[in-house]
């Protein structure tokens, strides 16, 4: 009897060993080797995307700082023109002795001023600083007037303002030529 209770034991034991044993593609130590490789080439080939990544610097693409506005005869004396405040930033004036291009940025906080026409003055919406028509402070927390920029007339009888070009009334500026154009 307990020759037939080893041979059962010994029998049910391989009946075991032969159900655990089971046929797979990859033994444990060959998955971990090709998942580590694996890990190792994805990270390679990342690295070499971030290095091939530098050799194409990132460039900002911007318009052109110089722009036409128009002909002379299109401004009216006394008048400042709205036309290319959202597009440029830009007041066009024109007054007695000629055309003036007043940058439209608030010298507080960089802030773009209205014009309100009714009262004749530039009013910062931020922090209520305003401007005379022609750009000088009178009111609120701006430490100095607006800025000028370059009008010159163009070969075709156009006007061409260069916004690269700023000139400053606290450096006296405003008499430089380029600041004004005599018409």
């Amino acid at each position: 009897m307990a020759d037939e209770k080893i041979k059962e034991k010994s029998a049910s034991k391989g009946a075991k060993e032969k159900e655990e044993v089971v046929e797979t593609i990859w033994s444990r130590r060959e998955f971990f080797s090709l998942a580590g490789w694996g890990a190792f080439v994805a990270s390679l080939g990342l690295s070499s995307l971030y290095f091939a990544r530098l050799l194409f610097p990132r460039v900002l693409f911007e318009p052109s700082p110089i722009f036409k506005a128009g002909y002379p005869s299109d401004y009216t004396v006394g008048a400042v023109s709205t036309k290319y405040i959202k597009d440029q930033r830009v007041w066009i004036v024109r007054d007695d002795e000629g055309i003036y291009v007043i940058y439209g940025l608030c010298t507080h906080l960089g802030c773009t001023p209205r014009w309100l026409n009714t009262e004749s003055k530039y009013k910062c919406p931020c922090h209520g600083s305003g401007f005379t028509k022609e750009g000088m402070h009178f009111e609120g927390p701006a430490p100095r007037p607006l800025e000028r920029l370059k009008i010159a007339l163009g070969p075709d009888g156009q006007i061409i303002i260069d916004k690269s070009k700023k000139f400053l009334w606290e450096k006296g500026q405003w008499g430089d030529p380029g600041s004004k154009l005599l018409v």
